[in-house]
């Protein structure tokens, strides 16, 4: 009981976070935002799709989540490359 406790605490803290950042957030922004480690992310964010709350989309390199409701409102693909191109600057 516990473990199925820890493990909707996490889905729903990366729910959460998804509600903050509507334009998407990569895997490892994520994990950086929650203080989890980046395969964890990996596995909730699977199960969250897998589920229907979240998508994914490739974008380059990466891969981009949203909550399925944002993409009701359909996210703009080039918000997505700025998105990338601004983050990219940044790293480098």
């Amino acid at each position: 009981m516990i473990i199925l406790n820890l493990r909707k605490n996490a889905k729903e803290q990366i729910i959460q976070v998804l509600k903050k950042h509507p334009e998407g957030l990569m895997l490892t922004e994520i994990a950086q935002i929650t203080g989890m480690n980046r395969f964890t992310v990996t596995k909730y964010i699977h199960e969250l799709v897998g589920n229907g709350s979240v998508f994914q989309k490739e974008a380059a390199a990466a891969k981009i989540c949203y909550l399925k409701e944002v993409l009701a409102k359909k996210v703009n693909e080039k918000d997505i490359i700025e998105f990338l191109r601004k983050k990219v600057e940044v790293s480098v």
